[in-house]
């Protein structure tokens, strides 16, 4: 998302400016550096020889292939979170390119990796199609463009309810979106999906509310907000978002996730139906 505010509270919500001042924390944060949904990437794609981390943040998701892919190369707008991942990389002995641009125009050529993948950032893109367009753009043919993102809700309000809560957290979010949207996305652009799992969980056993503003440099009035919102939401609407409640009173939110993995078919002009996994 490009451009930006102050809120009332003084947190810079602009981007990438508001995430170079949390390149550090990303760095170390729990919910980037591993996953059971980073895991299961791994499953699914085993083997690769090169590999495009859009909006990588601090590159942990990229990373993840060293030791198997021969290039990797981590693509952000903020240069402090591009520095994080030169850090990063050093510290484990690991060759990695870095590339300052917005998912939306990367200067990369075409058909250059087998992987380009984009976890927990595309729900800040400003122009979502554009971005998805730029990574099968940038995928091999017979290569696979994987995202693992916020998920949305069908049900317009739970959907409502876990948008505010987002927002509160994180101004410069725009929006979780469904895997319905997803799939309609990826098959539009000329994938074929060959997995699309939901209600996957970033931290499956929770995490506190506070944790998370912290993670979000969220700011004393949006951890408030939050747990005010939280506490006046149905508890039905809780249980369905995975949103639990420890015995002090302290909301637990899961970082609910989908993931949804597309191959760019090897003649660009059959697209072929896919099977939903």
């Amino acid at each position: 998302m490009k451009g930006g505010f102050l809120r009332t509270d003084g947190v810079n919500t602009s981007s990438p400016e508001r995430f170079d001042a949390l390149a550090d924390r990303y760095a170390s944060s729990e919910v980037h550096t591993s996953s059971p949904t980073l895991d299961r990437l791994h499953e699914l794609l085993p083997y690769v020889e090169s590999v495009c981390d859009v909006a990588s943040g601090a590159g942990h998701t990229g990373l993840g292939f060293a030791g198997i892919a021969s290039r990797i190369v981590a693509v952000d707008p903020a240069p402090s979170m591009l520095a994080e991942c030169r850090r990063l990389a050093a510290d484990r002995g690991v060759a990695l390119e870095t590339l300052e641009a917005y998912a939306e125009a990367i200067p990369l050529l075409s058909e250059s990796f087998d992987l380009v993948t984009c976890r927990l950032a595309a729900h800040h893109f400003a122009d979502l199609p554009k971005a998805i367009s730029e990574m099968t753009r940038l995928a091999k043919p017979g290569g696979h463009v994987a995202v693992i993102d916020m998920e949305g809700d069908e049900d317009p309000v739970l959907n409502a309810l876990n948008h505010e809560i987002e927002m509160l957290h994180d101004p410069t979010h725009v929006r979780s979106y469904t895997a319905r949207h997803w799939r309609e996305l990826f098959v539009g652009g000329g994938l074929v999906i060959e997995a699309c799992q939901t209600r996957l969980r970033e931290i499956p056993s929770g995490l506190t509310i506070k944790r998370w503003c912290e993670l979000g440099n969220s700011g004393p009035s949006a951890l408030v907000d939050i747990r005010q919102r939280l506490a006046a939401a149905p508890p039905k609407s809780l249980e369905k978002l995975d949103i639990t409640r420890d015995a002090d009173g302290e909301f637990r939110i899961p970082v609910r996730t989908l993931l949804v993995v597309g191959r760019k078919p090897a003649e660009a002009s059959k697209p072929e139906c896919g099977r939903i996994a």
